[in-house]
């Protein structure tokens, strides 16, 4: 093919490229492999959704539902997914630990979540940064909630003080639950 048959080809719209500033053409690497009619590669994902109590079971299948019409919307494969109903400080979450093993195993191409905390309330980035060296991209649908600066630090601590209580008295416990609901009065009354 020569150079005047693909810009003809171009300017009638049978081939897409984007224009640079100097005026030359540029062909994205999906548009060459769909001219030589090779099909997109399938993306794996794995869905992981969480809530922190049980009461809030039909919020837990309401992010599924959601993320499940996402992944298909970008035509993902799913080949997962993943629930898990505790804190986001809890490391022992079951969820979180066959995504590891997927993360791990490189069953998987992409981790599909609403928010950055459904993962972990703290250290997000050092996540991303180990999904990443195993070839695995997590996709947050949703960016942070709106917060303003005292709300974040607040909900923070309230959820240190949760962790921190239930490790000492256990997750169920009436000493726990005084714990956590003295440190919010005490919030409430600042």
């Amino acid at each position: 093919m020569s150079i005047l048959s693909l810009r003809r080809w171009i300017k009638s719209g049978k081939v897409k490229a984007k224009r640079t500033i100097g005026g030359e053409y540029r062909i994205p690497e999906g548009e060459i492999r769909r001219l030589l009619g090779e099909k997109p590669p399938i993306i794996r994902a794995v869905i992981y959704a969480r809530v922190s109590s049980s009461d809030q079971k039909s919020d837990l299948e309401r992010q599924v539902e959601y993320l499940r019409n996402y992944c298909s919307a970008r035509g993902y494969k799913v080949t997962g997914i993943l629930r898990d109903v505790a804190g986001g400080l809890n490391e022992k979450r079951r969820g979180l630990r066959s995504l590891f093993k997927l993360v791990e195993e490189k069953s998987v191409d992409v981790v599909v979540l609403t928010y950055k905390d459904r993962l972990t309330r703290f250290g997000f980035e050092y996540l991303s940064e180990f999904f990443k060296s195993h070839g695995v991209s997590i996709e947050v649908i949703f960016g942070e909630e709106p917060k303003n600066l005292q709300e974040e630090l607040i909900e923070d601590l309230i959820a240190i003080v949760t962790s921190f209580a239930g490790r000492l008295y256990g997750m169920r416990s009436h000493k726990k639950r005084r714990v956590v609901e003295s440190v919010k009065q005490a919030i409430r009354d600042c």
